[in-house]
């Protein structure tokens, strides 16, 4: 599973993690709507979230997890928008 996070991404980690062991994101959120979410916006807390929190809770250290893969999304969401600004029409 490494490398496919390594090579092809979250996302890529999430579905296949979830195809192979679809009854530990069942435990790990109440609803369907959360892993979808994540998947769309926030994947490396998602895979974060179900690799220290397999049956929803956390607990301790498992909070620094998650703060650093949250910091991980918002830094890519910030970098891919900031590497791409001259592609917006008469950007100065």
């Amino acid at each position: 599973m490494l490398v496919l996070l390594i090579l092809g991404g979250p996302r890529l980690g999430i579905i296949f993690w979830w195809i192979a062991n679809p009854t530990r994101w069942d435990t790990a959120f109440s609803s369907v709507i959360w892993p979808i979410l994540g998947f769309v916006f926030l994947p490396w807390t998602t895979l974060t979230f179900v690799a220290v929190a397999p049956f929803g809770n956390v607990a301790g250290g498992d909070w620094v997890w998650l703060a650093l893969a949250f910091v991980l999304d918002i830094t890519s969401a910030a970098m891919s928008g900031y590497n791409n600004r001259y592609r917006v029409p008469n950007y100065a």
